[in-house]
């Protein structure tokens, strides 16, 4: 049953070493191999309407002494939001680096610099927070919006757009200069400073753009690094759905080092342009709707990176402000913007520079604090040490090691890192997988002969026999049939396992899918519903395994649990989805038959009679159709039945076409298991029938009174549930 040379990320997909990545557990990658996948982040960036600003030609000079003359020709790339959304599941803030099956990489000082034109030295860029906007507006912009456009400390980008986006041909200086600042807080606003709530900005960046010489000495480009170190961190958290900050550079950087999702142009890439981001301006000719978060998650798992895009690239375009100040891109030093503060670590991806890797420096675990302060707070006074480490960001800059072993390095790193994201096999596979081994095991106790063994060894197998029998109970939710070595355990198995979920008392849902808005793929289709998975398992181990047949006990349809079954996979919802109806055990058996015909019902010694059916796993169109078939007094038909033994088939509660269910169907009693799967199916689930009934007590002898009484005690208990 082994799988022979099966991935080792099967088993454990890392890191093996938990001394870097120590916060595995609130990773969103834990919560994509648990089979939680949360989809496509919502993106947040506002380039699409820059060009809506009509600046005059000194406004474009004030901008440019600002340092923000090449951020303004920033191109209103189209977002890739499943692109951008698998990245973030391969950013660790631990170290602020992507971790791919090659090594790390993350976004630098030098990335920063080539592709968005800002500068990466300078004065940090810090200052005094606001609860408030119409004072530092007044001042800055010489009016101040209105509470609708207003919310704490943060103006909406539409009351810039709207009051400023135009300055008038015969403005004074004073007012070129506030529509100029009021351009800026939008440019930064809606790029490298873009927040979640979709359509503000704080206002304390205004200040630092009162004299726009002094703004031109700001590490934008820094700040910017921060910001979006930040985002990325917080992305990368499986409860959150949404991520900012810049993220055309990151896309664009994706572009560059990674090769993966570059679209195709209606044109020829831009080459000689500054800043690089341009090469990607224009509009695509190629779609690509078919590419998922699943679909870029298999493409970085194999992927082949650049480690030096700019390699090739005409340098002589590269302005000399920028160029002077490239060497700080291997600065080990620490990021400002304002309270957050973020560690640029290009020791860790040194083959980005051209140099070898060797094994870096551990990382030292820091506070991400969440300096919420009062307005009028200078921040200065709260970040000393980071700003000290900033001031020395000159004689920490990381030089290579020609002496270094990359594959020291590589098996170093395969074992602190997570090599996987998603499964390679999948869920129900490596379910099968598990309960497949668990039913050889138990085949080999129940066979392997007892004979000339001591009394030790044979209650040894014993142990064994009765642990992988235990474990199969547990795992599946039904009681296991022993074989004839062991005997029938009908007596000894747990009533809590067996016991069958009581009826939700809320309304049904009516088309509400958690799993909506979550972007389909391949592998989400496999964690949709884990009853799936259990139908499968179930059918391949009555096909491998005849001694050991399933007796299942009768479930009502309950939608609530069901259509949360996707989302959290443990041993209970597990032992839930296989709580399904054989109709040959227990409904059909107790259908106006007294004790008697119950004993000629079901059979110990004759295991073929209970021996559970082949299942009809319907697909996900089928099961749609099946169940719009039935209508609510087929509902009522098959649940207001006057006696005991058809309200337990009555508990084939027909769930909604959303929630997905799995049943099993007996392909002798189709109509005594379902509502409706075929055309020529009664819909009425209770169904007298003395011919099948004589069929059943000649195919099986009759079971001993006890056990008989035993059956149908648990066929009280389980309707009673």
């Amino acid at each position: 049953m082994a799988e022979v040379g099966m991935d080792p990320c099967a088993a454990n997909p890392g890191p093996i070493d938990p001394s870097v990545l120590y916060d595995q557990e609130n990773h969103v990658s834990s919560a994509v191999w648990d089979g939680q996948e949360r989809g496509a982040l919502r993106c947040h960036e506002h380039t699409s309407k820059l060009g809506e600003w009509r600046l005059s030609p000194k406004q474009i000079e004030l901008v440019e002494k600002a340092g923000f003359g090449y951020l303004r020709k920033i191109p209103a790339i189209s977002l890739d939001n499943p692109l951008i959304s698998a990245l973030v599941e391969r950013w660790r803030r631990e170290t602020n680096t992507f971790h791919f099956t090659i090594g790390e990489m993350t976004v630098t000082l030098q990335d920063v610099a080539f592709l968005l034109g800002l500068a990466i030295d300078g004065e940090p860029v810090i200052g005094i927070t606001y609860t408030t906007c119409s004072k530092v507006c007044e001042r800055y912009l010489g009016k101040a919006p209105d509470s609708t456009y207003a919310s704490g400390g943060m103006v909406k980008l539409s009351w810039l757009k709207e009051f400023f986006s135009q300055c008038p041909e015969d403005a004074s200086t004073e007012e070129i200069e506030h529509h100029t600042r009021a351009y800026l807080l939008y440019l930064v606003g809606s790029t490298i400073f873009s927040t979640t709530t979709g359509n503000k900005v704080p206002v304390m960046y205004l200040p630092l753009f009162e004299n726009f010489d002094v703004a031109g000495r700001y590490a934008w480009g820094a700040a910017a690094l921060a910001f979006l170190y930040r985002a990325l961190g917080n992305a990368s958290v499986k409860s959150q759905s949404t991520i900012c900050g810049c993220l055309t550079l990151l896309q664009c950087w994706s572009y560059y080092h990674l090769n993966i999702g570059r679209p195709k142009l209606n044109r020829d890439p831009i080459h000689d342009h500054f800043p690089f981001v341009l090469r990607w301006k224009g509009k695509q000719s190629g779609p690509t709707t078919n590419r998922d978060v699943v679909f870029y998650r298999k493409e970085l798992d194999s992927l082949e990176p650049y480690w030096l895009p700019y390699k090739h690239m005409d340098s002589t375009v590269i302005p000399e402000e920028i160029r002077s100040t490239l060497v700080l891109g291997r600065s080990k030093t620490m990021l400002i913007c304002f309270d957050k503060a973020e560690r640029h670590l290009p020791d860790r991806v040194l083959r980005q520079y051209g140099l070898f890797q060797p094994i870096p420096e551990d990382v030292a675990r820091w506070v991400r604090k969440s300096r919420g302060v009062d307005g009028g707070v200078d921040l200065s006074g709260k970040m000393e040490s980071e700003l000290n480490e900033w001031a020395g960001r000159k004689l920490h800059i990381v030089e290579g090691d020609n002496d270094a072993d990359e594959n020291e390095y590589m098996w170093w790193y395969l074992r602190i890192t997570r090599k996987v994201v998603g499964r390679p096999i999948s869920l129900s596979s490596e379910f099968q997988r598990t309960i497949g081994g668990l039913r050889e095991i138990s085949f080999l106790a129940d066979t392997f002969p007892s004979e000339g063994l001591e009394p030790d060894q044979v209650d040894l197998l014993s142990r064994i026999r009765s642990i992988a029998q235990e474990c199969l109970r547990d795992q599946v939710g039904g009681p296991i049939v022993a074989s004839p070595i062991v005997g029938t355990e009908l007596r000894k198995r747990s009533r809590g396992k067996e016991r069958v979920r009581r009826k939700g008392t809320g309304k049904r849902k009516r088309g509400n899918d958690p799993m909506d808005g979550h972007g389909a793929s391949e592998d989400e289709s496999k964690y949709c519903s884990v009853l799936v998975a259990v139908d499968q398992l179930v059918h391949q181990a009555d096909d491998e395994v005849d001694h050991m047949p399933l007796c299942i006990t009768a479930v009502e349809g309950d939608t609530a649990p069901l259509s949360e079954a996707p989302n959290k996979v443990d041993d209970m919802q597990l032992q839930d989805a296989t709580d399904v109806i054989d109709a040959s055990q227990f409904c059909d058996a107790s259908n106006e038959v007294d004790d008697s015909n119950m004993s000629h019902a079901i059979s110990e010694s004759d295991l073929q009679a209970v021996k559970t059916a082949d299942e009809v796993i319907p697909q996900s169109s089928q099961l749609s159709d099946a169940t719009n078939e039935t209508n609510d007094s087929e509902i009522h038909n098959a649940t207001n039945k006057p006696n005991d033994s058809q309200a337990c088939n009555a508990t084939n509660g027909v769930n909604d076409p959303q929630t997905l269910v799995a049943t099993d169907v007996n392909e002798s009693q189709t109509y005594g298991a379902t509502n409706k799967v075929g055309e020529s199916q009664p819909s009425d689930v209770a169904v007298d029938s003395d011919q099948q009934t004589e069929k059943e007590a000649k195919v099986s002898p009759q079971l001993s009174q006890e056990n008989v009484e035993d059956l149908a005690q648990q066929g009280e208990t389980s309707i009673a549930a």
